[in-house]
C-alpha cells in the first residue's frame, strides 16, 4: 500500500467536509459564508427561484455523473476481481476472522498458526473486501444511473452551480477508489505488468486462461458476519431511495405546469423531507459496516457524503416550508423523529 494515495483521499474528504462543517455552524457571523456554500450546493427546484444563471448548467447533466460512476467503477472491479483471483487465490480456505480481529484490535497473535500466516490472510481478506465493497457500489451506481436516464423528469429550467457539477465527477472517481485503496496501487501495477506482458508477448504467447465462475464468488461465501450485515443495511437504503426517486419522478406526471410543485407523499417522505438522502446515508452506513470500521479513509468518506446531504436536506425542507403553508409539521428535514 502506498501511503500517498490514502493521505491524499483523506485529505480531500477532509477538505471537503470542513466547509459544509463550517457554514452548518449557528453563528451569524458566517452567514456570507453559509450563502456562499450554499450558492455552490443549490440546484433543482431551489436553484430556480433565483434567475441568475451565471455559472450555472441544466440539472439533468446529473447523468455525466453516474455515467463517470459506472465507468469508473467497473473498471476498478474488474480491475481488483482479476488481481484478487491471481494473486489472492483462497477459494481451499477460509478467513480466519476472529484472528484477523484480534490484529486489527493491537492485540498480538495466539493462535495456532504462524504471524505470517496471519498477515497473509489478512491482506487476502482485505483485497476480497474491497471488491466486495465496489460490488455493492457497482449496484447503486448503476441502478442511480437508470433513474437518472428514465425515471427522473427534470425541469428544463432546473439548473446546479457549476462548482456543484464539477464536485460530481470528482466525487464518483474519488468515491470507488476509497473502497479498494488499500489494494489500489498493487492492483495498477498488477494490470501494467499484465498489459505490459501482453504487448511484448503478443497474444499467441499469453498462456490460456480457465474461467471458472465459481473461483470468481467463492471468496464471498468465506466472507463474515459483518459484511453480510452490512450489505443487508446496504439493500434497506437502497430500495428505499429507489422507491423515493420513483415518487419524485412521478410527481411531474400529475402536474398542469413545467415549473408547478406539489407535496411528495409515500414510504419515507411520510417523516422526513428528503428520504432519499436518508437513504444514501443508510447505503453508506451499509459500505462502513461491511468494511469492518476498520479503515479511516472510508470513515471520511462517510462524513463528507453525511454532511453534505445533512446541509442540502436543510436547505430543501426550509424551501418546503416556504413554498407550502399546509406542509405537513410532523416531517423533518432528514433524521426522523428529531
Amino acid at each position: 500500500m502506498e501511503p500517498g494515495l490514502v493521505e491524499l483521499l483523506r485529505a480531500a474528504w477532509i477538505a471537503g467536509t470542513l466547509p459544509i462543517l463550517i457554514a452548518s455552524l449557528p453563528c451569524s457571523r458566517l452567514g456570507s459564508f453559509h450563502g456562499l456554500v450554499f450558492g455552490f450546493a443549490r440546484r433543482g427546484k431551489i436553484m430556480k427561484s433565483s434567475s441568475h444563471h451565471k455559472f450555472t448548467v441544466p440539472q439533468r447533466f446529473f447523468s455525466h455523473f453516474y455515467v463517470v460512476a459506472v465507468v469508473w467503477t467497473t473498471l476498478l472491479l474488474i480491475a481488483t476481481w482479476i488481481y484478487a483471483h491471481r494473486m489472492a487465490p483462497i477459494a481451499s480456505e477460509p478467513f480466519f476472522y476472529s484472528d484477523l480481529g484480534s490484529y486489527l484490535a493491537g492485540r498480538s497473535n495466539t493462535f495456532s498458526f504462524h504471524r505470517s500466516q496471519l498477515i497473509n490472510s489478512e491482506n487476502k481478506f482485505r483485497v476480497w473486501l474491497s471488491v466486495f465493497l465496489l460490488l455493492l457500489m457497482e449496484v447503486q451506481v448503476l441502478r442511480r444511473l437508470f433513474e437518472t436516464l428514465y425515471v427522473f423528469k427534470y425541469s428544463p429550467s432546473a439548473r446546479m452551480h457549476i462548482f456543484g457539477y464539477l464536485t460530481g465527477p470528482f466525487f464518483y472517481t474519488a468515491m470507488p477508489l476509497t473502497l479498494c485503496c488499500t489494494c489500489a496501487p498493487n492492483v495498477f501495477k498488477f494490470g501494467t505488468s499484465e498489459v505490459t506482458e501482453f504487448i511484448v508477448k503478443g497474444r499467441s504467447s499469453m498462456q490460456a486462461i480457465e474461467f471458472d465462475w465459481w473461483d470468481f464468488v467463492n471468496p464471498f461465501s468465506k466472507l463474515g458476519w459483518c459484511q453480510w450485515i452490512g450489505a443487508a443495511i446496504f439493500l434497506w437504503g437502497w430500495i428505499h431511495q429507489h422507491r423515493c426517486h420513483a415518487i419524485l419522478g412521478s410527481l411531474r406526471e400529475h402536474v398542469g405546469k413545467v415549473d408547478e410543485y406539489v407535496i411528495p407523499r409515500g414510504d419515507w417522505f411520510e417523516i422526513v423531507s428528503s428520504p432519499h438522502y436518508l437513504a444514501e446515508i443508510v447505503i453508506y452506513a451499509g459500505i462502513v459496516f461491511g468494511s469492518g470500521g476498520a479503515d479511516l479513509t472510508i470513515w471520511l468518506l462517510f462524513g463528507f457524503v453525511v454532511s453534505n446531504l445533512i446541509f442540502a436536506a436543510a436547505e430543501t425542507h426550509r424551501w418546503y416550508l416556504q413554498k407550502f403553508d399546509n406542509y405537513p409539521s410532523n416531517r423533518v428535514a432528514i433524521i426522523p423523529f428529531v
